[in-house]
């Protein structure tokens, strides 16, 4: 498992960010920049928010558009080499959709999460097994050598939660429903929450169980979803904006803008503040455990 996890996420996101501000600020919609670039209007999204690398040719297009000085256009074609870097999990090809590879990214520079799951246990706590039936079911037509490699590139993600430097601290908390739904058979889900069990005795993992019996919160109308939080700039401002990271049937979704993420902190703490402490919920997964068997 990787102990070092960077990648070219950042810096796309950040030219993306700049890019989308010169648009702005030329006074061109993002359909009219397209049209006159030959691009897709999707595809001017995906390269402002940061998931797709760029060549500096392209990038040098875009700023004579968005009339950027000499200087600014010699930062942006710069800032466009770094996001071909890659990634460790890029080494497992097709297993990373586009989707993920930016998520991915961003999982491995984060230091802060907030999760929410109401059906499922999260993907840095599956096991094996767990994940395998998932995976399976989401791509029925996969061969067992492209199942397996999707499994071993979500058990690799894990080596966050252990890495020796730069630690990232989880508040995680579950629906209870997590914990009812034998996902894969009794067997494999009491294997599942044991596993569950022992990961939330980490230091740096803080895990909570909603119960059925907390009634009505926003984690209803928000569903399944992630909050990151990323380092402190020397200046003290955060390097990154919070992402909130939603994983869908057939893609994601992303979210930085402050309002945004303001909305989901609020849906969070009101979901955590309803769950039973880390201790009880520990003691509520093993005895599920106990249950399935």
């Amino acid at each position: 498992m990787p102990d070092e996890l960077t990648s070219s996420t950042v810096p796309r996101r950040q030219l993306g960010r700049y890019l989308e501000e010169l648009r702005e600020n030329a006074g061109l919609k993002r359909k009219d920049a397209a049209k006159v670039l030959e691009r897709s209007t999707p595809t001017m999204w995906r390269i402002e928010t940061g998931q797709t690398p760029m060549r500096g040719i392209e990038v040098e297009a875009m700023c004579r558009l968005y009339g950027a000085t000499l200087e600014m256009t010699q930062f942006l074609v710069s800032l466009a080499s770094e996001t071909k870097a890659k990634g460790w999990w890029q080494t497992y090809g097709d297993a990373v959709p586009d989707y993920l590879d930016l998520y991915v990214g961003l999982e491995g520079v984060a230091t802060q999460f907030a999760m929410y799951q109401s059906e499922l246990v999260p993907g840095l706590f599956q096991s094996a097994d767990y994940s395998r039936t998932l995976i399976k079911a989401h791509f029925p037509d996969g061969s067992e050598a492209e199942i397996e490699r999707r499994v071993q590139l979500r058990l690799a993600r894990q080596a966050i939660l252990r890495r020796p430097i730069n630690q990232p601290a989880l508040r995680v908390a579950l629906r209870e429903s997590v914990l009812r739904c034998p996902v894969g058979g009794p067997d494999v889900m009491a294997a599942q929450l044991t596993r569950l069990a022992e990961v939330s005795e980490l230091p740096n993992v803080s895990l909570r169980v909603l119960p059925f019996v907390a009634g009505f919160h926003l984690g209803m109308l928000a569903g399944a979803f992630i909050i990151l939080r990323f380092p402190l700039n020397g200046g003290g401002a955060e390097s990154e904006p919070p992402t909130v990271y939603s994983d869908l049937f057939t893609g994601a979704l992303y979210l930085d803008k402050p309002h945004e993420v303001a909305r989901y902190d609020r849906a969070f703490a009101e979901i955590w503040d309803a769950s039973h402490d880390e201790d009880s919920s520990r003691d509520l997964i093993r005895q599920a455990a106990e249950d399935m068997r």
